[in-house]
Order: C-alpha cells, then structure tokens, then sequence
C-alpha cells in the first residue's frame, strides 16, 4: 500500500505535474488508454488532493498519437499537422483523466490551450488560477496551442503562469543520470544537480527552451519514475525519489 501517514505532509502548496500520455497508456507500441494505469494515477491525485495541495496537470498524447507514425509518409501529413493531432490527443487523455477523478469525487476542471468550448474551457491565466483556489485539479490540455513546441515547454509555462512552488516531470525514468541509463550501464543518476551543472554536462532534463524557463523562473524540477509506488505523494511532500534540479 502506499504510504500515506502524515510523514507525506506536502512540501509545496501548488505544484505543476506534467505527465505524459504513456502513463495513462499500455506502454510498448501498443496505443490507447488504459484505464487502469489511469486510475492508478487518478487515485494518487486523489490523496495529493486531500492533504491540500493545488494540483494542475500537464498531459500528454504519446499513447494516442507519436510524431514519428508521420515521418515515413513524406509531406502527406506536414509537421505542424501531425503537432496540432498530437495537441487534440492530449485533450482525449484531459476528458478520460478528468471523468476519472471525477468519478472519485475530485473536483476538475478541463483547459485547453486550442478553443473548444463544448469540452474544455479556454485557458485564461486568473480563471486557472482561480480554480486552483477553489480547490479544483486543474488539467490543462492542448500543449501551449502552437505546433513545434513540447509538452515540456507547456509544463514550463503554465508552472511559471501559475506560480506554482515547483514542477514535477513524471517519466519511465527514475532521474537524470550522466548518460542515458538504457543504453550505458555505467551511468551515474543524480540525486540533486543545479541549474548550471545541467548547461555545463549538457544533461538531459527538459528540452532546452523549457528548461530555461525554468531556470529563469528559479522554478525547481523534480524529475522521477511515476511508476513507483506512491511517487507523485512522495515528490510532492518532498522526499528523496528521482532527481531535484534547482538553484
């Protein structure tokens, strides 16, 4: 079971969580939502909620769409089409993520970067804020609206828009390590770093743009595996899990 004594006190009051399609997915190459990685996650947000923090998401859509089904098809589908499905993708993960805390009882509200108002209510920096306030997980689809742009830079953005405490960065990933950790067995994971030793080694934690935003902010990262047992809890009430980047 997942520790949730009061040793989970929250460390932050308002956090950014960005999590990427592939935790509400199947993992591997098989595409769609699975409910029960969904729920695993909503039931997480579920506790984070209770004990008070303001919680607003970042989604992704890598388990409903990838860049990379594109490329063999030449300039049928241009770049900037396949990012603009991409950000419609993150919407679909936005209404079953939110249908799914809701169904738990959490109060949501869904904001999209790109109007449609029949689903999602338009981004607008003091409403989001706002819902936060009002005790409401906010989830905020669609990226930043603008193809060539990641989810890591709308993550970014919104954490420095919202001015939230800090940004957690969910992956398959258990931190930042010297090299990449599938390819090198000798890489070295960090527990902290700063944000110049991260410029200087060139280390990989956010795309570059989104990083500096970050940076500029004094917005700290935590970069950690959400499959791990409790691990949004346990980022949030600040216990060592993954890798801490800050000033």
């Amino acid at each position: 079971m997942p520790d949730s004594s009061t040793s989970l006190v929250p460390k932050y009051k308002r956090v950014l969580l960005k999590l990427s399609g592939e935790a509400l997915g199947f993992g591997g190459n098989k595409l769609g939502i699975n409910l029960d990685e969904t729920k695993a996650i909503a039931e997480q947000l579920k506790r984070v909620h209770g004990r008070g923090v303001e919680l607003a998401i970042v989604v992704g859509g890598g388990n409903l769409l990838r860049g990379a089904q594109f490329t063999a098809g030449g300039e049928t589908i241009k770049p900037a089409t396949a990012d603009y499905m991409g950000m419609l993708a993150t919407v679909m993960n936005g209404l079953a993520l939110q249908d799914t805390l809701e169904a738990m009882g959490v109060p949501t509200r869904l904001l999209s970067a790109v109007r449609m108002e029949t689903v999602a209510e338009p981004f607008i920096r003091r409403r989001a804020i706002r819902h936060l306030e009002k005790g409401r997980v906010v989830i905020l689809a669609a990226g930043t609206g603008n193809p060539f742009v990641t989810t890591d830079t709308a993550a970014a953005l919104r954490g420095t828009e919202l001015e939230v405490g800090v940004v957690l960065k969910a992956t398959r990933v258990d931190g930042v390590y010297s090299g990449d950790p599938e390819k090198d067995p000798n890489a070295v994971k960090y527990d902290t770093l700063t944000y110049d030793k991260v410029i200087k080694d060139r280390l990989r934690v956010m795309d570059i743009g989104a990083f500096e935003m970050c940076r500029l902010a004094k917005l700290p990262i935590v970069v950690f595996n959400y499959k791990q047992e409790g691990a949004i809890e346990k980022a949030i009430a600040g216990r060592r899990i993954g890798t801490v980047v800050s000033g």
